[in-house]
């Protein structure tokens, strides 16, 4: 598996990529989260365009996506009912989704993020149970509660090395 930028040309398996996660959500009873058509191609090009979209590929086909990124995110400016590990500089990691076709594959994501930096924070929706399995199973501590930019609330993680 290779995980390397996503470029102009994956947007159409991205956009597929993130419908499979949507229905997934659904499926497990995560029934708010990424609702609205979220994330939208619009957003996807403007990570791009950025540098901070990321695909994983197998056999030449993308099988996830995520966003990282390095530096402060506004959204963890303000954390409630707790606090973060440390004020250090960290990374962040967003959006990630995979076709569910090979197991084991956001835990590699989120590896691979680590690698990059040591020091990572995330969040997740209440009811996305799989996905805070999948950030605690990969050393994620819970940290507390932060609100994104709509106004709804996610539980927020750091790992910590």
């Amino acid at each position: 598996m290779e995980i390397r930028r996503t470029t102009q040309e994956d947007i159409s398996a991205v956009m597929e990529i993130y419908e499979i996660a949507r229905e997934f959500m659904r499926s497990t009873g995560n029934e708010k989260q990424w609702v609205g058509g979220y994330p939208s191609e619009e957003l996807v090009r403007r990570d791009i365009e950025e540098g901070i979209s990321y695909v994983a590929v197998q056999d030449s086909a993308a099988e996830a996506v995520f966003v990282f990124r390095l530096g402060e995110d506004p959204t963890y400016r303000v954390i409630e009912d707790g606090a973060w590990l440390n004020e250090e500089p960290y990374g962040v990691l967003h959006r990630i989704a995979s076709r569910g076709r090979i197991r084991g594959l956001g835990s590699a994501c989120i590896q691979w993020c680590l690698a990059q930096c040591p020091n990572l924070r995330g969040d997740t929706h209440e009811d996305n149970h799989v996905m805070q399995h999948v950030l605690e199973k990969n050393g994620f501590v819970k940290c507390g509660r932060i609100y994104v930019e709509d106004g709804s609330p996610r539980i927020a993680y750091q790992h910590v090395q």
